[in-house]
This record gives structure tokens, sequence and C-alpha cells, in this order.
């Protein structure tokens, strides 16, 4: 296993944003592609994350945190991600017409030059809202909103008739419903991606997902894959669910993730990386960024499997879901500094090999990622 070294250059809170530093798909552009890399659609929420807490809150006491920090939230984390890998992004969100909205909407549109040309701001909506308590390397999280009037957000965010043309997109699976515009982006090529989250219904019914159809990968967590499947083990479940769908991507916590690839008939099972989590909020939403920016590359799935290893473990050490994930000077200040740690497992060195020809030769300016910070904006002087 690789030794941890920390988190790469020391980041700027805040400051104006650059692009990344690296293109993953500069070799396979061209004049006729489409004009975004991923298009993803869903709830902003603004975030507010408490660190630091040394045990979980105790009904009748008050809890001091030795951190706090604020971001945007939600969708916003995958978004994000996506943009600081070097991925165009559109994301269609509905956003509230308060100051929460705001600063979510500038934090994305100004600091991650992600289109928001499908999104909306909603007149008399407040923006929804969790606050995350991170401890014992682990979170617990409360939220509040509702759902934006249907009139403000229907034929736009989600909708199938606005859905840009890209090379993929990310769609949050639900249970029981259907999303028409999955269906319509795959026909026209789109690759979709999926997670899903916990099924409240208790049913646990692969046919409950009809959208699954129209999915090249689904990425359930070890539980979700073998609640749907009924298999014993997480790699069982992964192998069942290549029955429904023709890439399974299964996390397993902190044994890393394991992938089947029912085309190839490619497995791959990668470690993960062991580091001191700070705010394990968003890490999930990280990974799926890695995997897709890796799979529209055209990495062999090993490659792909330890690129989203590397850019949660990399994410868990800052505040915040989405103003966590790491760009392109974090990911090969990490691949640099590991290189130089004497008693390194070479075999895991190789593993990360493939890193060497995607990141800069030599650490370059350190990259101005905001930051989440303890309130989401100060006065002018």
């Amino acid at each position: 296993m690789i030794t941890p070294t920390g988190k790469g250059p020391s980041p700027i809170t805040e400051g104006p944003q650059c692009q990344a530093e690296v293109d993953p798909l500069a070799v396979l552009r061209s004049p006729d592609d489409p004009p975004w890399d991923v298009y993803l659609t869903g709830t902003v929420f603004l975030d507010i994350i408490f660190t630091g807490l040394d045990s979980a809150p105790v009904r009748g006491t008050e809890s001091w945190a030795r951190g706090m920090g604020s971001s945007p939230g939600g969708v916003a984390n995958m978004a994000t991600a996506l943009a600081r890998l070097g991925l165009r992004t559109s994301l269609a969100a509905a956003f509230g017409d308060d100051h929460y909205g705001e600063y979510c909407w500038d934090a994305l549109e100004q600091g991650e030059h992600i289109d928001l040309a499908t999104s909306r701001t909603v007149p008399g909506w407040h923006s929804p809202v969790t606050v995350s308590m991170a401890y014992e390397g682990e979170r617990t999280m409360v939220s509040h909103g509702h759902e934006p009037p249907f009139e403000a957000v229907h034929d736009q965010a989600g909708s199938h008739d606005r859905t840009p043309r890209a090379r993929a997109a990310i769609a949050a699976l639900t249970p029981g419903r259907s999303a028409a515009w999955i269906a319509e982006a795959a026909a026209h090529g789109t690759r979709i991606f999926a997670d899903v989250g916990w099924d409240d219904t208790g049913a646990w019914d692969l046919a409950g997902l009809p959208d699954l159809e129209h999915c090249e990968a689904f990425l359930p967590n070890a539980e979700e894959a073998m609640r749907y499947t009924g298999a014993a083990c997480p790699r069982a479940a992964a192998h069942a669910l290549t029955e429904h769908v023709p890439l399974a991507v299964v996390t397993l916590g902190a044994e890393g993730a394991y992938a089947v690839d029912r085309r190839t008939g490619e497995t791959a099972e990668v470690p993960a990386i062991a580091v001191e989590a700070l705010d394990p909020t968003g890490a999930g939403d990280v990974f799926v960024a890695g995997f897709v920016t890796g799979t529209l590359a055209g990495w062999p799935l090993a490659d792909r499997l330890a690129f989203a290893g590397l850019t949660a473990a990399l994410s868990v050490q800052e505040f915040g879901g989405s103003l966590s994930a790491p760009g392109w000077s974090e990911i090969g200040a990490w691949w640099r500094k590991v290189q130089s740690v004497r008693g390194q497992d070479p075999a895991a060195l190789r593993r990360y090999a493939f890193l060497q020809r995607l990141v800069p030769e030599r650490e370059a300016r350190p990259w101005p990622l905001r930051r989440a910070v303890p309130t989401i904006g100060f006065r002018s002087a």
C-alpha cells in the first residue's frame, strides 16, 4: 500500500479561478465533438460543514466544532469535481433567489467555469441547506428544503428537450421513477453513468430502476449492490449487475473498489489509499467523477479505478463536498511526493505509474482552487 504523504500544494482559500492545467481528452477532441463532455442535473444545496467534533452531538448538550466550512453541495459536488479534472461540464439545476443561491451560482459558474445555461434562478424559493457534522471518519447530515415550483423548473432542469449534447451524462437513479431525459440522451449517443441512493421502500428491485437499461455504467456501493442482486459479497454482486448494465463498479469503502466490464470480460480491483479524513462529504461523488474522466479518456479499467480512488482520497482531506475536489496540481504534487518517500511498495507505485504521462512534468504555480470557508463571503471594504 502507498504511504500517504499529505495533500499537495497549500490551497488558496479564495481567488480567481483558472482552467484545469490538464485536458485528459485533448488527443480525442475533434471539431465534430459535442459542446460538453459531461451533463448533470439535480439539486444544489448549500452545505455547512462542521469538523473536529470529538463525538456525535449529544441530546441536551452543546458541541463545539474545531472547524467549519461552507460550499455548494448536492449535485454541485460531482459537477465541480468533473470541471477540476478538465472536463467541460454542463449543469441543469434550480437555484434559490436568496444569498445562498447567489453564492452557489457564482461559485459554480465564475469559480469553476461550469455551464449553467440550462439552470434557472427561481423567484421566492429558498435554497436547500445541508448541515454536515464530521467525526470519527464519518459524517451525519441534517437537510432542509422544498421542491421548487413545477412551473419554474419544467422545460429546463432535467427536461430532455433542454438537455445539451454531451459525451456523457451522470444520472442519480431513483427507485420507482424514470427520467425521460436519460433515454433521450442515450438515444443521441450520450454515455450514461448512474449511481443510486438508498431504497427507502425496502424493495431493492432492479426492475424498479427502469432507466438502468439506458446506462453504460452503474456505480453503487457494496451494500446497495448486494441488496439489489441478493449476492453474498460485493464482487459477486458486481458480476450479477452486468446482466443489466455493461459495466458495474462497486465501491468497497476502505477496501477500495471492484469493477467488471461485460463487453471485454475485464475485471479490476484496486485498494483504497489510506488517509486521515478531515471530512468525507462528497467523496463518493468525486470517485464517480474520476472514474468518468478515465473512461472518457479511454484508460484501462484498473487505471480508472485507481484514479477515482486517488481523487476521492485527496478530497476527504479538505472541507466540503464540492470545493474539496482536487485539481491536477494536487494530483501531480501527490504523485511526485509519493515517489520520493523511502520504503514505498514498488508494486503500489507501479499501480499509479500511468499518472506520469498525465501530470505536469514539474510543479507549476499552485492552482488557485476555491476552498470552503466559514462564511459564504465577506463584505467589501
